[in-house]
């Protein structure tokens, strides 16, 4: 009977939040990385070089750097429901203001502005998830939740390329008929959350009560479990050394990701295909990396382990990135992009059920924001360091390898960090002896 109520529960709760959220975060990172596909024509029409679309691109990095932590905490006290609405519809209205940039200075003020401004939308999700989903099952949740950055790549590639063909109505160039028509849909689903999204499972009036009854019951002894060992303060979640751990290796991996985002149509592009081309080249490598990233997670979740799964995920993305700086023809670096692809997205399910293990309450809200706002650093270092090694080589070759050493250092320091916390446990039960 208990196994009947949490399987009804769970699949229940699952329809009900992760299609929802899925959606969100795939008009969240369309409006994050369109940059890439805007800058087919928007570098030349306002004389980007490659430094200033790597820099313009990754400063949206440190407005999410300054804002995650407060962001999270603000989402933890008043609840998920009014909190992301207001990041949904301040970031919706933002980006569509990248169509009015008209050189550099403006290109990096409303890139900074938009990160600001979507701040605390994954990291507030990933803490909403830990207040309806068991640890055990979160990283299969959590990969379904993320799996819609690469469906957003697949499905948004072709689109954005289809609306720079707008070239010239009303007198708008095709780029910016792109920034105004993707960050529509961002201001009417913040509007949506409002109405839709319920904060906690105590006040879900969707679930019956034998169902609310055991997931409440389930979530209070999930945390009991973590109660003794577990972080509570705002203080700890931020200077945990495991969260800064945790940090440096979500900082390789959001480097190896917004390459991907905001590189990837350039370099298929400089082998001389036309923008509609790049648009479906670019959508098969995250197709193909969604069902490896499920596949993945689901496999963490059956064995309970994480630490290997985020080290080899990390190398696979890292040898893929050395494979595409090699690469001459399409074929090649089409697989080699794919490579890379799939490493990152399984690198992070796991990754990001790691944190809500030792954190809880409001340590958990600043540890995860923690982790995302440093991490994502690496979101500009890895398009930033690129754009500038492009301009001093003429070549990506340089960058792409730069950013495979980061994905390295994140691989070794999750198995440094898994060998500390076998330690500490070891060290403790001695202790207790």
């Amino acid at each position: 009977m208990e196994l009947d109520i949490e399987k009804r529960t769970i699949r229940r709760i699952t329809w009900r939040i992760v299609p929802f959220i899925m959606l969100l975060y795939f008009i969240a990172y369309i409006d994050r990385v369109n940059i890439g596909f805007a800058a087919l024509s928007m570098k030349t029409e306002l004389g980007f070089t490659a430094s200033i679309l790597g820099f313009g691109a990754g400063i949206f990095f440190w407005g999410y750097f300054l804002f995650e932590v407060p962001s999270n905490i603000i989402l933890h006290k008043v609840g998920a429901r009014i909190w992301i609405t207001r990041v949904m519809v301040t970031w919706g209205i933002i980006s569509a203001g990248m169509a009015f940039v008209t050189g550099p200075t403006s290109f990096y003020v409303m890139r900074f502005l938009l990160g600001a401004a979507e701040a605390g939308f994954f990291p507030g999700i990933i803490l909403y998830l830990s207040y309806w989903f068991p640890s055990s099952r979160r990283a299969g949740v959590t990969a379904f939740f993320m799996a819609a950055a690469p469906i957003s790549t697949a499905l948004g590639s072709p689109v954005s390329a289809g609306l720079l063909q707008l070239d010239g109505v009303m007198g708008l160039a095709g780029w910016q008929w792109m920034f105004i028509l993707e960050a529509i849909p961002a201001v009417i689903l913040g509007v949506v959350v409002f109405f839709y999204m319920t904060d906690r499972p105590e006040q879900a009036k969707w679930l019956k009560e034998d169902e609310k009854t055991w997931l409440v019951s389930a979530m209070k002894a999930d945390a009991a479990k973590k109660t003794a060992g577990a972080s509570h303060s705002v203080l700890k979640g931020m200077f945990n050394p495991q969260v800064l751990a945790l940090s440096l290796i979500y900082f390789g991996t959001s480097a190896g990701l917004y390459t991907l985002g905001i590189w990837a149509p350039q370099i298929i592009k400089q082998l001389g295909v036309s923008s509609m081309a790049v648009g479906f080249l670019n959508a098969i490598p995250p197709a193909i990396s969604v069902v490896a990233m499920v596949l993945w997670s689901r496999h963490s979740d059956r064995t309970g382990e994480r630490t290997w799964h985020v080290i080899l995920a990390c190398l696979t993305a890292a040898a893929g990135l050395a494979i595409a700086a090699g690469a001459q023809g399409m074929v090649g670096l089409i697989v080699a992009l794919t490579i890379v692809n799939v490493g990152i997205s399984c690198a992070k399910p796991p990754l990001w059920s790691m944190p809500t293990t030792f954190l809880s309450g409001a340590a958990a809200a600043t540890g995860i924001a923690t982790i995302n706002s440093l991490g994502n650093l690496g979101g500009f270092v890895g398009p930033a360091m690129i754009g500038w090694i492009k301009d001093k080589t003429g070549s990506f070759e340089g960058g792409l390898y730069f950013v495979a050493g980061l994905l390295v250092i994140s691989a070794v320091t999750t198995l440094l960090l898994a060998r500390s916390q076998r330690g500490k446990a070891e060290a403790q039960t001695l202790a207790a002896r």
